[in-house]
């Protein structure tokens, strides 16, 4: 096996371990982070009804700085949306990232738009 497939397995792993813990409910809807190279995407899933409530992507944000700090501008637009619908309590889901870094930006940007996890 190369080092490539070694490390999706790993992330599957992690990921389908986070899901088993976590789901969205219509009171508290999952934020649901996927991080691709060049961008973030955010959604806010409620998986009672299989529906995405709000999502945000950091190519709709023109942020200038690194990509940490578009993550923390996604945060804080994510967050925006969610009040819009009268959304304040989420659980968090990493989608099988590490909290750390660019996922943990946006959590971080979230929880200062006034989302609750």
């Amino acid at each position: 096996m190369n080092k490539e497939i070694r490390i999706n397995a790993r992330k599957e792993r992690r990921a389908a371990r986070v899901r088993a813990k976590v789901s969205g409910t219509t009171e508290r809807p999952r934020l649901s982070v996927f991080r691709s190279n060049r961008n973030i995407f955010a959604q806010l899933v409620d998986d009672t009804k299989g529906i995405t409530l709000a999502s945000a992507h950091t190519a709709q944000i023109k942020v200038e700085g690194n990509k940490s700090d578009a993550a923390l501008e996604l945060g804080k637009e994510i967050a925006k949306r969610a009040l819009d619908k009268g959304i304040t309590k989420i659980v968090f889901d990493r989608g099988g990232n590490l909290y750390h870094g660019r996922v943990k930006a946006v959590a971080d940007g979230a929880r200062s738009g006034g989302l609750e996890f």
